[in-house]
């Protein structure tokens, strides 16, 4: 949650263009495959695993192991461009968002708003995002 004193929120403070902003996760050939939208440029770990080795097999969703703190990492790390809080906020946030993410068909497919990370973000810490953008 922002501090009473913040006068801007997170989401106030982005361009709108990076409001659009979306993360697309699916199956790929049983891989778990991560977008960022609009472009659909690929998630990776590497970034996320330089900082803390969760899961050096890639990325999970759907309970609150591993794979799935690694991705939490990893998105933070990507939204926020903030190394410091997505370390201090990616447990957190995989406790309240990524391991309750679902798609198990190879035809099924989740996706995670800015508006979305933005809420969970706010439920989640005591201090306002400053984005890097």
């Amino acid at each position: 949650m922002s501090r009473p004193s913040d006068t801007h929120s997170h989401e106030q403070t982005r361009p709108p263009s990076d409001r659009d902003i979306a993360y697309v996760g699916y199956r790929q050939s049983g891989r778990a495959i991560v977008e960022k939208r609009p472009g659909h440029e690929r998630l990776t770990p590497e970034r996320s695993l330089a900082l803390v080795k969760h899961s050096p097999s890639g990325f999970e969703w759907g309970y609150g192991g591993g794979g799935p703190a690694q991705l939490a990492l990893a998105l933070l790390l990507d939204y926020t461009g903030a190394e410091a809080f997505a370390l201090d906020h990616y447990q957190a946030f995989k406790n309240k968002v990524v391991s309750q993410l679902d798609c198990a068909g190879s035809d099924e497919y989740w996706r995670l708003t800015a508006s979305e990370i933005d809420a969970a973000l706010r439920e989640t810490t005591d201090e306002p995002v400053a984005p890097t953008i």
